[in-house]
């Protein structure tokens, strides 16, 4: 070509467009919105069918509050031996009777009172082993301290005052029980009980 756009040299102009730089910064910000939006409607949907935290109210437990139970042990409240009165009445024909188990008892620990024949109520009408008898407060406290120390015996209430407790011995009461399995038997009617505590940790 001649004129004044005559082309010299060995390299020509390379003939297409400029890059639009701005293009492609909207579109990558484009992308990441667009993915934003698509992350947050995935956790509206999760806290939508799972419930979310639930906010409790001022007088309720903390979110994030674990609830562990623990069991403590609790002994019984119950009347050693020696803090028991105990009348004991024989309603056999067996001579001493009343006397020799008295003696054992107090052997034993437990607090003598009355000794001797019991009255026309039950005066050879026990058949059995022997009846316990005390008050009310007597029939969870100390009628079945004393219970461990023979078997087959019936408690009974009565509206007397004071704190005492009658044995009275009937046809079916050869002897005491051993004393290693009247201890046992004490034991184990004392033996702590479980009870179970709560504790709340956050």
């Amino acid at each position: 070509m001649g004129g004044q756009y005559r082309i010299t040299g060995d390299k020509y102009p390379r003939m297409r467009p400029p890059r639009r730089r701005g293009r492609l910064v909207f579109a990558v910000v484009a992308s990441v919105a667009v993915l934003g939006l698509i992350g947050w409607g995935t956790l509206q949907l999760i806290d939508a069918f799972t419930g979310g935290d639930k906010k409790t109210s001022a007088s309720g437990p903390k979110a994030g509050c674990r609830t562990k139970a623990s069991t403590a042990a609790q002994v019984k409240a119950l009347p050693k031996p020696g803090e028991i009165t105990v009348n004991v009445y024989n309603a056999t024909t067996r001579a001493g009777l009343a006397k020799d188990t008295a003696d054992e008892l107090k052997k034993r620990g437990f607090k003598i009172g009355d000794v001797g024949n019991a009255s026309k109520q039950y005066d050879k009408k026990v058949k059995g082993t022997g009846i316990l008898l005390g008050p009310a407060s007597a029939l969870n406290t100390s009628l079945p301290v004393l219970a461990t120390q023979l078997t087959n015996t019936e408690p009974r209430t009565d509206t007397r005052k004071g704190t005492d407790v009658d044995l009275i011995l009937g046809d079916g009461f050869k002897a005491l029980t051993s004393k290693p399995d009247a201890t046992k038997a004490l034991t184990a009617l004392t033996a702590p009980e479980p009870t179970a505590t709560t504790k709340k940790s956050c």
